[in-house]
């Protein structure tokens, strides 16, 4: 872990920040190569009603755009939740060389909670993967964002019961 890695790592917490804003799960992702920002883009699931439109996805077919080819070779990405199996998987197929991760996804990660996709010696392609950058920030994002939904629905709950 660098310094730069740290200021990636921020630059993928603003866009979690922008799916929060937008009552999102906040995960949020940045694909940088030499180190200048090639796209960015945050979760929209829930928005899109789409379960594909993850961070990850999205700011990977973002960096193709950018950089006119599947192959994402030299570029890292930078996500605020250890990526699951569907993203780990389009990240090996797009050969990105490094991930740099925040916070354990112990019930869906797949860069080394679950099993490493990333890493896995029988796949053609591996990336380097570097867990835990700023994850204390990411995660406790996470459990904040939780949390309100539940006491959201408490809230709910209890207004029915009481309408008064």
């Amino acid at each position: 872990m660098t310094e730069r890695d740290e200021y990636w790592m921020q630059r993928a917490i603003d866009e979690a920040r922008k799916a929060e804003a937008i009552r999102e799960v906040p995960i949020g992702a940045v694909v940088v190569k030499d180190d200048e920002l090639i796209a960015s883009a945050y979760n929209l699931r829930e928005t899109t009603q789409n379960a594909v439109t993850h961070a990850e996805l999205l700011a990977i077919e973002k960096a193709c755009e950018a950089v006119g080819s599947w192959r994402l070779e030299g570029t890292t990405l930078y996500v605020t939740l250890e990526p699951c199996p569907m993203c780990s998987g389009a990240i090996l197929l797009s050969r990105v060389d490094r991930v740099v991760y925040g916070a354990r996804d112990p019930k869906a990660g797949c860069a080394g909670s679950l099993m490493n996709l990333l890493e896995d010696e029988r796949f053609n392609h591996r990336c380097e993967v570097v867990p835990g950058v700023l994850g204390e920030a990411c995660g406790q994002m996470l459990t904040d964002f939780f949390r309100g939904l539940r006491e959201e629905k408490k809230r709910k709950k209890s207004q029915l019961k009481d309408p008064d």
